[in-house]
């Protein structure tokens, strides 16, 4: 497996952000959506320049405009934030876009949340196919999506090899365990997020200060063949924000030994 972090979770101006991802002892960086073509390449030449890649960007319109809201022009910006975020991924090299594929809300029943996102969704997808990038949904807070049953329903009606699963391990303690999840959904996770949870208190926490069963969750990984990304994301320490980035590293370095 290869170590991934979210470049909005190292501390420093954007250049030091490569350098430090990379003297850390990461792979590859995931980034965020960016406006301009013009910024895809620069982001893509420091990856070059210190040797990491970029292997998924994270979307960045589907929670302000999602993608089952009832209102078109909603909608509509929705899959305009998709189709930069998926132009920038080809631009830089990166094979996934994370997308959260709808809110339910008072507003938005669950049913018409699922049609709705999965009918666009299956429009997006001819874009990802002709880019040969994958649209991965990730589990999040957003009253979706909530067993493992219905995750792998939901990307198998969509009926896109290039629509699958960006499973996030530290948010699915609220409703279950990992290792459950990541069996069901098998060969449909394309790239992993990691962070650690408390269930009692409800918080996000580092990586080895948690209630996740990391063995348990390694071994299912193990089991579905999963060989690709571990990416963290999470803060900084409040003091000395830079040894964060190395202490992540460290920590999933002794979750991928597990021992």
């Amino acid at each position: 497996m290869k170590k991934g972090i979210c470049l909005g979770c190292v501390p420093g101006a954007l250049e030091e952000k490569f350098r430090l991802a990379k003297d850390a002892g990461f792979h590859g960086v995931e980034i965020g959506t960016v406006d301009t073509d013009d910024e895809s390449r620069n982001l893509k030449a420091l990856a070059d320049k210190y040797g990491l890649e970029i292997p998924s960007i994270m979307n960045s319109a589907h929670w302000q405009y999602p993608l089952s809201s009832p209102d078109p022009e909603v909608r509509k910006k929705s899959v305009e934030g998709m189709m930069k975020s998926l132009k920038s991924a080809a631009i830089v090299g990166a094979n996934t876009v994370l997308l959260v594929p709808a809110v339910v809300n008072p507003d938005v029943c669950y049913e018409d949340a699922y049609a709705t996102s999965q009918k666009e969704i299956k429009e997006l997808a001819k874009v990802a196919e002709d880019l040969k990038v994958n649209i991965s949904i990730e589990n999040v807070w957003n009253n979706f999506l909530l067993s493992p049953i219905e995750f792998a329903k939901y990307i198998d009606e969509i009926g896109s090899k290039y629509v699958n699963a960006y499973f996030d391990v530290g948010n699915i303690l609220i409703y279950g365990f990992p290792q459950h999840w990541i069996r069901t959904l098998g060969s449909r996770i394309k790239k992993v997020h990691v962070k650690g949870f408390r269930v009692g208190p409800k918080t996000f926490t580092f990586l080895l200060d948690s209630d996740i069963n990391w063995t348990a969750v390694m071994q299912s990984f193990k089991d579905i063949g999963y060989d690709d990304y571990i990416t963290a994301e999470m803060g900084t320490y409040s003091s000395f924000p830079d040894q964060t980035v190395y202490d992540i590293s460290a920590h999933l370095g002794r979750i991928f030994a597990g021992k």
